[in-house]
């Protein structure tokens, strides 16, 4: 991976911007665009919206993003209170959210940025297990589990102690690792050790040699060396014969089901009546494609990035996604079949065709 910033909870200042506002000649980055975009939400996203941020504002001097860190469901309540512009989100807006979001009068326009996959990750001491089925990682993060050791997940397995890492509950890895697991957004034991900070979690499960945690890609390719990538099996033979590894490639082509996901940034279309936000967004959605590979992500292709735009441009509010949940789908072509529909036809409601209605993140 070419580039990787290891997030702060503190908002992002890059240092050139101070140098050039304060004066160090008459650069051509002086001359660009001027004011501020407010930007919270997922860890999984921050590390694509953070160089995104970081090029826009070396292009403009004068620019200040603001990007910070509370999880996906964080990020929405301050959205939906309008403290900010933009909310990353690593999986799609929930019913109750956007219940929130009519009763407070706030409109967004939902964009996908990237494709990402969630890993099962162990400490590289853990000699015993290689891939773990989707049964087996319901069993152990279900309500009430009981699975507590290692020699309970599968016979064979050693007599060791089963210490549990993940996202905390505002976030939306934890959200959908959830609902891709057990079948239900947000259900699951609460034993374990949570962190809305996934470095937290790389250094947690590097650190105890019982560990079983998971995250995002881009952190594991970061922290390779430090961890052991574990492959998943979901019993589906039509995504490949047993056990999958997590890779671009797999994420890419949908074989890495059911944990892989499209992530997305949600905008304010009152926000986007200011240049500032507005230029930002044309200048992410004609970025990420570069930037999101260098971070660690599978970039969308160049069609759906220019669908995402057009969206963007028309202003379309609501979400692309239906009522009824249901992850492990393929995103590539249900995203640009849809956005493709809604673009021709006009429409600018929520409603996706029956075909198409059933996509993750739903309450």
């Amino acid at each position: 991976m070419k580039r990787f910033v290891q997030h702060a909870m503190l908002p992002l200042l890059l240092f050139v911007c101070l140098m050039v506002a304060s004066g160090c000649g008459g650069s051509a980055a002086e001359d660009g665009l001027s004011g501020a975009v407010q930007i919270d939400g997922s860890s999984t996203v921050y590390p694509i919206t953070e160089a995104v941020a970081e090029e826009f504002m070396i292009a403009n001097g004068r620019a200040r993003v603001t990007v910070g860190v509370s999880g996906t469901g964080g990020g929405f309540s301050k959205f939906l209170r309008g403290e900010t512009d933009i909310n990353d989100a690593s999986r799609v807006i929930k019913s109750s959210e956007m219940e929130l979001a009519e009763e407070e009068g706030i409109d967004f326009i939902e964009l996908p940025v990237a494709y990402d996959g969630l890993v099962v990750v162990v400490h590289p001491d853990n000699d015993w297990a290689e891939c773990l089925t989707v049964d087996e990682l319901r069993a152990i993060w279900e309500p009430g589990s009981q699975v507590n050791n290692w020699s309970e997940v599968r016979p064979g397995f050693p007599d060791r102690e089963l210490a549990l890492y993940g996202p905390g509950t505002d976030s939306g890895t934890y959200d959908y690792f959830t609902e891709a697991v057990g079948g239900e957004s947000g259900a699951s034991r609460s034993d374990f050790t949570a962190s809305e900070d996934d470095n937290v979690l790389v250094q947690g499960i590097a650190g105890d040699p019982h560990a079983l945690g998971f995250f995002g890609i881009a952190y594991y390719e970061e922290n390779a060396e430090r961890l052991k990538l574990l492959a998943v099996d979901d019993g589906d033979p039509d995504n490949g014969e047993g056990c999958v590894v997590p890779s671009p490639a797999t994420v890419e082509n949908g074989t890495y089901a059911p944990l892989s996901r499209a992530l997305f940034i949600y905008v304010r279309p009152a926000s986007a009546e200011n240049e500032i936000v507005r230029e930002f967004v044309h200048f992410y959605l004609a970025r990420a494609g570069e930037l999101v590979g260098e971070v660690g992500y599978v970039p969308l292709t160049d069609e759906e990035y220019d669908l995402a735009l057009e969206r963007f441009e028309r202003r379309v509010t609501g979400t692309m996604f239906g009522e009824e949940a249901h992850v492990g789908v393929t995103m590539r072509e249900l995203l640009t079949r849809y956005m493709s529909a809604e673009l021709s036809s006009g429409e600018l409601g929520s409603d996706a065709p029956d075909s198409l209605s059933a996509q993750p993140g739903s309450e």
